[in-house]
């Protein structure tokens, strides 16, 4: 009898940054993150950088909330390569969400329902209603539905493959119950947004996105026994080295509540991580 080695050493999740952007830009894609080879968080513009091969080994999508900077690439990803697929594509989000892709975009006249086509019994996509507190699991992957604060129904996610969360907050505002289960976890990373710079912080607010100067009163709500790496995200393209700045000088200058100074970095397309 083979034994494997002990203790065991579960496989690291890689996390590949597509889009990270508020908008579109020159090098400014909107959000999605690709999750290992198969899974998709949010389907924004940085879809587009994958290949067709890279976009046909894509089994599951996980959407935060409805905003065309959240879902602009799905419906044509979908008629990429759902043709070459054998079965359909997952699509994971609220029930409000999905509600929102059916009334919205796939109704043939923005796009074909590809819900019912090229049959209902055998589509090219397939809607999953899934719910805050809920847990899914995708392979080695269990994947935690979190509650976000914002305009439309959304959700955050915590990934884990047993090494640590990966944590992604989605759009949100000012959010008690996310860090009320954040710091029951154990995380790896915390990608979270800030929109808006300070001088927008009225925009943010009526928007239910944060700014720098409620992002510090956030990242307060850190258990005293938590610290790990803090990735902003969603900046808006013109503001995004205002933002990075005015992050810097309230984390490091200004206390709010029970203050330390974070690992905070600025999230870019392209980068990739193993958790």
């Amino acid at each position: 009898m083979s034994v494997g080695p002990w203790p065991y050493e579960a496989p690291a999740v890689k996390v590949r940054v597509l889009g990270c952007s508020g908008a579109i830009a020159k090098d400014c894609r909107t959000t999605s993150f690709l999750i290992d080879h198969d899974v998709l968080v949010d389907a924004g513009t940085g879809v587009g950088d994958l290949t067709l091969d890279e976009m046909r080994a894509v089994d599951s999508v996980l959407l935060t909330h409805s905003h065309l900077d959240h879902v602009a690439a799905l419906p044509l990803m979908v008629d990429s390569v759902a043709a070459q697929r054998k079965k359909p594509l997952n699509i994971y989000a609220l029930v409000g969400t999905i509600a929102a892709l059916k009334a919205h975009i796939f109704n043939d006249v923005i796009w074909p329902d590809f819900s019912r086509i090229p049959s209902a019994a055998q589509p090219f996509i397939r809607f999953h209603e899934i719910r805050i507190g809920q847990c899914l699991q995708f392979g080695n992957k269990q994947v935690e539905v979190l509650p976000a604060v914002h305009t439309v129904p959304a959700a955050g996610f915590a990934i884990d493959a047993g090494k640590g969360c990966w944590v992604f907050s989605g759009d949100t505002e000012r959010n008690p119950a996310f860090w009320q289960r954040v710091n029951q976890l154990k995380v790896a990373m915390l990608v979270i947004e800030t929109a808006f710079s300070d001088r927008e912080k009225e925009l943010a607010l009526r928007s239910l996105h944060l700014s720098p100067q409620s992002l510090a009163k956030e990242l307060d709500n850190i258990a005293p026994d938590q610290s790990y790496p803090i990735y902003i995200t969603h900046t808006k393209p013109a503001e995004t080295e205002m933002i990075m700045m005015e992050i810097q000088r309230l984390d490091q200058t200004q206390p709010l509540g029970r203050h330390v100074i974070h690992d905070i970095h600025w999230l870019r397309a392209g980068q990739v991580f193993a958790l």
